[in-house]
Order: structure tokens, then C-alpha cells, then sequence
């Protein structure tokens, strides 16, 4: 039961959780109307004639599924980096004690404010001399190192009290046994946040691979969908469709992790 003093709040995020959900429900009603219908005025909210064939069509417009394989792809090899990199790097950084280690540490979140195009021209020669532009490689190997990612492990392993580290020691764990069998089962939640920020982060990547793609073949759905658009620039029923098909996956992930992401932000801190 709501509170009256509490009313006036949850009347505001009712409102504003609306506003955020009317441009989805605009893009899945026109993804849903015939081209004629999305085009009129005053528009409608809800289609007369429900054309799922749209959803069809966008499949024989495009190689949808080669471009939803493709970020898939993409995503998954990204994320699997981030993991086998980062997690070492928050242990050392949370567990170990050597000179300079809050400086290095420093150092690692201020990279965090260079933007892309600062280093964008870099890396494209870098990996021009590598033979990877229009590569898989271009794609995935550059991002397998995540500065938040690790961060986010280190503020959380700062955290476990000591005693589990005592214990483990007195057993004759190692460090590497210590961080797989008592470390990493209590980083469930932010290995869950960190996992569904950068899938999401791969699956709306646009503008690096539109730099180092070329070939439709490998193209990421985001890209695809771009060169799409631009070739159906006024047929908004498949533009929507596309868009609808291409947001459901991220949308299922984020309600299944949502748990985790709260109890990993919650936890996580600034604890030094």
C-alpha cells in the first residue's frame, strides 16, 4: 500500500517511466502498420491492419541473421576477453601489495576519459599494419581489456573480509585456487553486471565497426542496420521492424541480470 506522502513520487515515476516507454511502443506499432498507415496524419496509435508479414520482409530486405550471428559473435569473443583479463587484473589490484599500485591503478581509471577519436586514427594504423581491417580480430581484440570491468571486481573483492583469505591460506590454497574456488563464486553479481553492460556495449557498437569493415559478410547488426536504413530511408515499416528485432535480445538479458546488477551496484562502493 502507497503511502500518501509517498504518492506524488510515484505518480512522477510512473510519468516518467511512460515517456520512456512511448517511443518503444511508437516503434512497435509503426513496425506493425503499412507504409501508407505510418505515413499518415494525424498518425494512429495502434495499426488498423497489422502487417506481420514486416517483420518477414526485413529478412528477405537484408541478411539479417548473418549480421545477428556476426554481433553475437562479436560479443561474446569480447566478453570472454574482459573476463580472462580483467578478473586477474581486480584480484592483483584488490589482494596484492607491491610499489606504485595506486598510482598504476590511477593511471588505468584516467584512460577511462580519453575519448574514441582521440586514438581512433592509432589504432586503425596499428591495425591496418596488421592485416586486420575487415577482421573479426579488429572488432574483438581491441576491447578485450575493460577499465570499468576491472574497477567494479576490485571495488567487490575489497570488500570479502579477510578471514576467507586467512582460511584459505591456513588450507594451502594458492592465490590462483583462491580466486577460482572462493573469490570468483562470490562475484556473481558484478561478473553478472559487468557481462550484461559490455554485451550490451558490443551489440550497440556502431562507430568503430563501420571504420574497420568493409565486407557485408561481417558486418555487426548495428552497422548492417545503418546501411539498411540508408537504403530504405522511407519505408518506415521495416526500418521499425528491423529495429524491434534487433533491441528484443538486449531487452530479455537486461530483465534476466536485473537482479544481479542491483545487488552488484549496491555492494560495490568506493571502498579502499
Amino acid at each position: 500500500m502507497v503511502k500518501p506522502r509517498n504518492l506524488p513520487v510515484h505518480l512522477l515515476l510512473i510519468l516518467g517511466s511512460g515517456a520512456m516507454l512511448l517511443p518503444f511502443f511508437w516503434m512497435v506499432s509503426t513496425s506493425l502498420k503499412t507504409p501508407l498507415e505510418a505515413l499518415k496524419f494525424p498518425p494512429t496509435w495502434l495499426p488498423s491492419v497489422w502487417q506481420i508479414s514486416n517483420y518477414g520482409e526485413v529478412f528477405r530486405q537484408i541478411p539479417f541473421w548473418r549480421y545477428l550471428a556476426n554481433t553475437v559473435l562479436i560479443a561474446a569473443a569480447s566478453l570472454l576477453g574482459i573476463l580472462l583479463t580483467g578478473i586477474p587484473a581486480a584480484y592483483v589490484f584488490a589482494r596484492f601489495r607491491f610499489p606504485g599500485r595506486e598510482m598504476l591503478f590511477m593511471g588505468f581509471l584516467a584512460l577511462m576519459m580519453i575519448p574514441l577519436p582521440v586514438y581512433l586514427v592509432p589504432s586503425y594504423m596499428i591495425l591496418f599494419k596488421l592485416g586486420w581491417i575487415d577482421t573479426y580480430a579488429a572488432m574483438i581484440v581491441p576491447w578485450i581489456v575493460n577499465i570499468f570491468s576491472i574497477f567494479l571486481l576490485r571495488q567487490h573483492i575489497k570488500q570479502l573480509p579477510q578471514d576467507l583469505f586467512d582460511a584459505a591460506r591456513i588450507d594451502g590454497c594458492s592465490e590462483l585456487w583462491t580466486l577460482l574456488r572462493i573469490v570468483l563464486p562470490l562475484c556473481r553479481a558484478p561478473l553478472a553486471t559487468i557481462a550484461v553492460f559490455n554485451i550490451i556495449s558490443s551489440w550497440n557498437s556502431f562507430f568503430w565497426p563501420l571504420i574497420v569493415t568493409n565486407s557485408d559478410q561481417i558486418r555487426p547488426l548495428q552497422v548492417g542496420l545503418a546501411y539498411f536504413s540508408r537504403e530504405q530511408s522511407t519505408n518506415y515499416t521495416l526500418l521499425m521492424a528491423a529495429t524491434t528485432m534487433a533491441i528484443i535480445p538486449l531487452i530479455i538479458l537486461f530483465f534476466a541480470a536485473q537482479k544481479q546488477i542491483i545487488q552488484s551496484q549496491a555492494r560495490a562502493g568506493l571502498k579502499e
